[in-house]
């Protein structure tokens, strides 16, 4: 052990330390858009290699070495998410006349079913299904193949019904599934102040490019989840636009910062 301690120099810390800094932010920026994480991969990968080719760090030209001739898997686990959803929205056609006109229909009855829902302070929870599939990641407590209606969402959620705890599933502008339960978030930084059904919206849209909506039976709010982040309080204007990009198949803007309300 002296012997080690003997041949240890400051250069050794300088390349441990620049390693353990590069395997952190490599961690934290896997959350980031994808053109930022490629951009941030691409810039840190080659500032790093060809530093530590005239530093003498070994540890550190060993670990970007090893990145390097694994390149293909490492961005293919990164963007996995992105790239799948890349290769569904090739598929996905543009809709009929009918169809558009059948989702502006849901819509609007599911932005008058929610505003209706916080005015009465009903809580509720509703999924919107996009390209991702979520079967995997629900548990189901009702089947249901209905048209999405405000009388049948306020039903479904009305503190007596058997199902109002649950989320609702709206598939293909169909409401699908009934009383489901939805994976919970384990993200430290949830305000304290929302609770399970937020927690549950949270859950499902970090693994899924689902868009969900929660009404807070407490406060009355609207809030819309995707991407792991939410809006809170939201007007029944950004309902209508964020559910119209939802049901066409748009990219969804990631503004959405969870926090206090």
């Amino acid at each position: 052990m002296p012997e080690v301690l003997d041949s240890f120099t400051l250069p050794d810390l300088f390349d441990i330390l620049i390693v353990a800094v590069l395997t952190y932010h490599f961690a934290l920026f896997l959350r980031r858009e994808i053109a930022v994480r490629l951009l941030l991969f691409l810039l840190v990968f080659f500032i790093g290699f060809y530093f530590s080719l005239f530093s003498g760090f070994s540890s550190t030209s060993w670990l970007l070495r090893n990145i390097f001739s694994s390149s293909l898997i490492i961005l293919a686990i990164i963007f996995q998410g992105d790239i799948r959803r890349a290769f569904l929205a090739m598929g996905r056609r543009q809709g009929e006349p009918h169809l558009r006109d059948e989702s502006a229909e849901t819509v609007e009855e599911l932005t008058r079913a929610v505003a209706e829902m916080a005015e009465k302070r009903i809580g509720a929870l509703i999924v919107i299904v996009r390209l991702l599939p979520i079967d995997h990641l629900v548990e189901v407590g009702t089947e249901i193949d209905a048209k999405v209606t405000s009388e049948l969402l306020n039903s479904i959620f009305l503190p007596y019904s058997p199902i109002h705890d649950g989320a609702v599933i709206i598939h293909n502008g169909k409401l699908t599934k009934a009383g489901c339960l939805l994976p919970l978030s384990r993200n430290p930084d949830i305000a304290k102040s929302f609770g399970t059904r937020h927690r549950a919206a949270l859950g499902l849209s970090e693994q899924a490019d689902a868009l969900v909506m929660v009404v807070s039976e407490e406060t009355g709010k609207i809030s819309l989840v995707h991407d792991g982040k939410i809006n809170y309080d939201v007007e029944p204007n950004e309902i209508r636009r964020m559910l119209r990009k939802a049901f066409d198949g748009r990219r969804l803007h990631k503004g959405f910062l969870p926090g206090e309300p």
